[in-house]
């Protein structure tokens, strides 16, 4: 028996259970031992019912009597009594309705949760239950519990494991061994076992750590291969011009930031390179990125080169091209604006243009990477909000010149420097974390929902005074399955009673692209006074008149969402406001305290990878890629440490196709991170 055999040979696997195993995913034995717990429990402890005391505890018991009732809607409690030869207590389960089954019949079960003080009685909540004639004989009673993956039951996963156990103690190592000895890690073997069979917590530990640190230790090698790869690559050389620079910023109605001019000293250097640029600039909400990318553009112009800007959505685009085109066009830098709204004859004339060289900067969205768009001299690409593109889709815009142009990917989702350092480590990042000099940092105040009156006040006020409002919401229509605001019964709600004596607009997703400009352009005119609107305003929409943002059931909304929804107002000299009203009146998460007392992004970034996982940041689907089972972007000294690992590595110059399984993961990784 191997790692690729079929788990069907395995010893207690027959048709129904293979059919059971391959719904979850799992196929080969490796797929079994690599299935790591989610959790363990120690049954090392058990308490008498008679000797217990609030706290986390363990006892084994009968269950006498089992019910599950609704209690609201979407809610259902099941509660049970159980018995030992001491005494009874109860237990509660909220929305886990199955274990009324799982209880029923008498068997003797091990339970352990919290027994706390809650709805005026003493009760054991949401405790784990094991049959004791399903546990495991492990000498300490630490339990591994499994993910219940399409109805895999955790007893079945331990039998099997055991059957496995004899291969697990000879599986071979996946590491080099002078890391595994430097770091004075666990081998492979011992780590897969100590996983699935700890005598201890801290075996279980040691096991993780081993497995979290060949997972980042994956990650960052193919950062720096990508790194070398980059390296090797012949890019175009646009040369600096002091002159041309120095006319764009004298020009400029503002002076910039030192933080912008440190940034665009930066990718003005790339410029010159023989090596083409592949670099992050990343700017909290309002920081001033475009001006940045437009100053790059304005160089690359001079030098015959044309710009690409590659944007996620239509009203972002537009905005863009705007933006640039303002401050562009007084030095004869032509911008042009390709959208799937520009059809027909417009659309062959700018094709014509780009083609031709007679546009300099092309701002567009997916668009731009259609087949038909050839370039004349692509020299220059800058991709914003660069983790809502595939990395497909950034590689084809990239394959539209003749040598690989420099890239600048720009995002306003401040990244954790853990995230920094392994999802996007072969980048070069410059950091814009100051905003203009007349801006007022926003008042940001979380607002009971009992209170609502006088809210709707202050935002009449403000709108009073000639300023403008948001109201987002988080669903278009209304679901009868919960509670939550639509933007479709609020805008007809405000319409008709509280704010009828002022204009208000509707903007969501399901709007067409002309609907949408057309409710943004009178929203930027002046003629809307309240804006009502999904989160399609999140990035990038820039009102500098609005400064009321009100986030109707806030708690629903992650931190790196609600900080970039906070950013639509405060973008001018007059102060603005973020209210945050949560979906009832119980005490506020840490998620919104934080939001309230904090405007820096790049703090909040870090303390929404605590909260949420990078999920978040570095989006959803190319997380789910990176397949980090056991580690977490969050620890920072495993990262440092997989990271000088890693370095050590390439400069010893050992061959990594001598380690099979590290090889194939490195070359995924370089796959799905590389920008180029």
């Amino acid at each position: 028996m191997n790692l690729s055999t079929s788990l069907e040979k395995v010893k207690g696997v027959g048709t129904k259970t293979a059919e059971q195993l391959a719904a979850a995913g799992l196929y080969s034995v490796n797929d079994l031992i690599t299935f790591l717990p989610r959790a363990y429990e120690d049954y090392s402890h058990v308490t008498r019912i008679a000797d217990i005391a609030p706290g986390k505890l363990t006892v084994k018991a009968r269950c006498e009597k089992v019910e599950t009732r609704p209690v609201r809607r979407g809610m259902k409690v099941t509660t049970a009594t159980l018995a030992d030869d001491t005494g009874k207590i109860q237990a509660v389960w909220f929305n886990q309705p199955y274990r009324a089954a799982q209880l029923a019949g008498g068997a003797e079960f091990v339970f352990s949760g919290e027994f706390e003080f809650s709805y005026n009685r003493y009760q054991l909540t949401n405790p784990s239950a094991e049959k004791t004639s399903e546990l495991p004989e492990t000498e300490g009673k630490v339990v591994p519990i499994y993910r219940a993956v399409a109805g895999l039951k955790t007893a079945l996963v331990r039998k099997l494991l055991g059957e496995l156990r004899p291969l697990i103690t000879m599986l071979p190592e996946t590491l080099p061994e002078s890391i595994v000895k430097k770091e004075k890690l666990f081998s492979y073997s011992e780590a897969i076992k100590g996983m699935h069979f700890p005598d201890t917590h801290q075996e279980a530990d040691d096991a993780r750590e081993r497995l979290a640190f060949e997972e980042l230790f994956q990650l960052l090698l193919a950062s720096q291969y990508n790194k070398q790869e980059n390296a090797k690559l012949e890019g175009w050389h646009i040369p600096f011009n002091k002159e041309v620079v120095k006319a764009f910023v004298e020009k400029l109605p503002f002076a910039l930031t030192n933080a912008q001019r440190i940034a665009s000293w930066d990718i003005l250097q790339d410029f010159e390179k023989a090596v083409p640029m592949n670099r992050l600039l990343q700017g909290d909400v309002g920081a001033g990125k475009t001006v940045v990318a437009g100053l790059a553009a304005r160089q690359a112009a001079h030098e015959g080169f044309q710009s690409a800007l590659m944007a996620p959505t239509e009203i972002l685009a537009n905005q863009h091209a705007a933006t640039l085109d303002k401050l562009l066009s007084p030095f004869g830098v032509r911008v042009g604006l390709l959208t799937g709204s520009v059809k027909g004859k417009a659309r062959e004339a700018l094709y014509n243009a780009i083609r031709e060289g007679d546009v300099d900067v092309v701002v567009g969205t997916h668009a731009l990477i259609q087949s038909g768009v050839e370039f004349h001299k692509l020299g220059f690409v800058v991709i914003d909000e660069q983790h809502r593109f595939g990395v497909a889709q950034r590689q084809e815009l990239l394959k539209k010149s003749a040598k690989m142009p420099h890239l600048l990917a720009m995002t306003a989702t401040p990244i954790p420097r853990s995230l920094a350092l392994t999802v996007y480590g072969e980048l070069d990042i410059s950091i814009l974390n100051e905003k203009p000099a007349n801006r007022k940092p926003i008042e940001t105040k979380i607002w009971s929902p009992n209170s609502r009156p006088q809210l709707n006040a202050l935002i009449d006020a403000q709108i009073e005074r000639g300023r403008q409002a948001y109201i987002i919401c988080n669903l278009i229509d209304n679901n009868p399955d919960n509670d939550l605001k639509s933007v479709e019964a609020e805008y007809k709600r405000l319409r008709s009673s509280v704010f009828k004596h002022r204009t208000i607009g509707l903007l969501h997703g399901r709007l067409s692209p002309a609907e949408k400009d057309l409710v943004m352009g009178e929203f930027a005119s002046g003629k809307i006074d309240i804006l009502v609107s999904t989160t399609v305003v999140e990035v990038g929409v820039d009102v500098p008149n609005a400064t009321v943002m009100v986030i109707e059931d806030g708690d629903r909304f992650g931190l790196a969402q609600l900080h970039q929804l906070r950013g639509r107002v405060g973008r001018s000299e007059h102060q603005s406001y973020c209210y945050i009203v949560p979906s009832d009146s119980k005490k506020p998460s840490q998620r919104l305290k934080e939001i309230e007392k904090s405007n820096d992004g790049f703090y909040l970034a870090e303390v929404d990878l605590k909260l949420r996982g990078p999920g978040e940041i570095y989006g959803r689907a190319q997380h789910g890629a990176l397949n980090l089972q056991v580690a977490t972007l969050g620890d920072t000294k495993l990262i440092a440490r997989a990271q000088a690992a890693a370095k050590r590595f390439v400069e010893s110059g050992e061959n990594l196709l001598h380690y099979t399984q590290l090889a194939r993961q490195v070359k995924t990784y370089q796959r799905l991170t590389t920008l180029n």
